[in-house]
């Protein structure tokens, strides 16, 4: 091994007059007497490593020791290491050196070294697989798990998992979007197809979105931060973070406004991923869902409080105050394929407090009242699940059904296709064309304000049209009334 030059020195962080840093020239870091000062400065030490495999050169260096002692300890160690070498395994220590000071952990032992040569094995520990990493990623919780889960059987370990984490790339991962993307078209060209035997090659297979390979690229950057920060694997780079995708625009609401409504009638066009209805469609919505008994109080509160569909379905009557008129946000049924859990909501934010209207406060308590009647003729054939909206024999309603039953009424009423989430929406936006944009947030469970109005605020043509005749009254010079 050539010679290569190491030294141990001393630094600080004082700045001249012009801002420049003075590193070991401050004067303050010796005595008048010419020794070292022990109040000012921190030790240090570096050495040369023997360049990468890319011919790169690169040093061992080491800063903030608090002595003398530790810094010549810590190159002597480095030295040590390197002379260990073999010709072939030079680099592999080289690089385990590295490893160790970027990641701001011990220097590996000598003797830990020494025995994997003689074993005749990589210096550096062999980093499992993608699959093997991604298998045995840690708890979490259930709803994240089952997104995670088919994120890694669908897309992380059929085109990365058989690569070491040690070894991925960003490329191998852009390498797997683009296969996605080429799939995407795949089945877009059949779906076009005037052949029914090609058309049925994609039945079933759906178009992967840029918000869903956004979430694949989540899930295994998440994994590898638990790689990089691995005190016993090689890896310092996280190549999730530098994979190149196209910005992911935000799915801003739009409100069926009478031209869309007449556009969607003619054609069946639906302009945007999340669409709102206006006032006057919900309350047709609400009028029509009167008759479905079993189902009307639930839509009615999500349609005022904008509660969460997993919410609604799991609302016990101990966390509702008809009294007060509060409902305590603290469980949440959530939808896994088509089991389901009861859990409680993700974010701190989630558990919330809510406070009801008058009108919601009367339709609850005669639904109370109802549901008390209903469970006293089905007796011992009453499922006592204590929640506030259950079917005909006190059972629980599934998310799934609940999320039929609302498009069969909402197509029964004629209206124009919204999710049950986006009944959600309008609620927030019906708020937040009165209420404090705080007061919206925290009611619908939001950590920010700012994602409530980017996510959330619609506005409904009433409004723009009012605010537009208040600017031209400004011109004019006519006086306009606030509030």
């Amino acid at each position: 091994m050539a010679a290569r030059e190491g030294s141990t020195f001393k630094r600080c962080g004082c700045r001249d007059e012009t801002g420049r840093a003075l590193g070991v020239r401050c004067p303050r870091l010796k005595r008048k007497g010419g020794g070292w000062s022990p109040s000012h400065g921190a030790w240090a030490f570096q050495y040369e490593l023997p360049r990468t495999t890319d011919g790169k050169r690169r040093q061992a260096r080491r800063v903030g020791l608090a002595t003398h002692t530790e810094a010549s300890e810590g190159l002597e160690r480095v030295k040590t290491l390197l002379g260990l070498a073999e010709e072939d395994t030079e680099v592999q220590i080289a690089d385990l050196i590295q490893i160790a000071l970027q990641g701001r952990r011990p220097l590996p032992e000598v003797e830990e070294v020494r025995k994997r040569i003689g074993a005749g094995t990589d210096v550096r520990r062999e980093s499992p697989s993608v699959r093997e990493w991604l298998d045995g990623k840690p708890d979490l919780a259930e709803e994240t798990r089952s997104s995670y889960d088919g994120h890694i059987r669908k897309y992380l370990t059929p085109h990365l998992g058989k690569i070491r984490v040690g070894r991925l790339q960003a490329r191998h991962v852009e390498a797997m979007f683009a296969a996605v993307e080429e799939a995407n078209v795949h089945v877009l060209e059949c779906r076009e197809s005037e052949d029914p035997k090609v058309k049925r090659l994609v039945r079933g297979r759906r178009v992967i979105s840029l918000s869903t390979k956004h979430r694949i690229r989540a899930t295994l950057r998440s994994a590898l931060s638990d790689v990089v920060r691995s005190p016993d694997l090689p890896v310092s780079v996280n190549s999730a973070s530098h994979v190149r995708l196209p910005s992911r625009p935000r799915k801003r609401p739009l409100v069926w406004t009478a031209d869309r409504v007449r556009q969607w009638e003619k054609d069946g066009t639906v302009l945007g991923e999340v669409m709102v209805w206006t006032p006057e469609q919900t309350r047709t919505f609400l009028q029509h869902a009167r008759r479905y008994t079993w189902l009307f109080p639930m839509f009615h509160l999500i349609a005022v409080k904008g509660l969460r569909r997993g919410e609604a379905v799991g609302l016990p009557w101990a966390n509702t105050r008809l009294v007060d008129g509060q409902i305590d946000i603290r469980v949440q049924v959530v939808q896994l394929a088509w089991e389901t859990i009861t859990s409680t909501p993700k974010s701190a934010a989630g558990q919330r407090t809510i406070t009801l209207d008058a009108d919601t406060v009367k339709i609850l308590r005669g639904w109370k009242r109802f549901q008390n009647e209903q469970r006293l003729q089905a007796g011992k054939h009453w499922n006592h699940t204590g929640l506030v909206f259950t079917r005909q024999d006190g059972s629980g309603w599934h998310p799934g059904q609940v999320s039929d039953w609302f498009c069969r009424i909402a197509k029964a009423a004629g209206l124009p296709p919204i999710t049950l989430h986006g009944l959600r929406h309008g609620a927030a936006s019906l708020a937040l064309a009165g209420t404090d944009v705080k007061v919206v947030s925290a009611e619908l469970g939001h950590a920010t304000t700012h994602f409530t109005q980017d996510t959330y605020q619609s506005v409904y043509p009433d409004v723009a049209k009012a605010a537009a005749e208040a600017t031209a009254a400004l011109l004019r010079g006519e006086p306009v009334s606030v509030g």
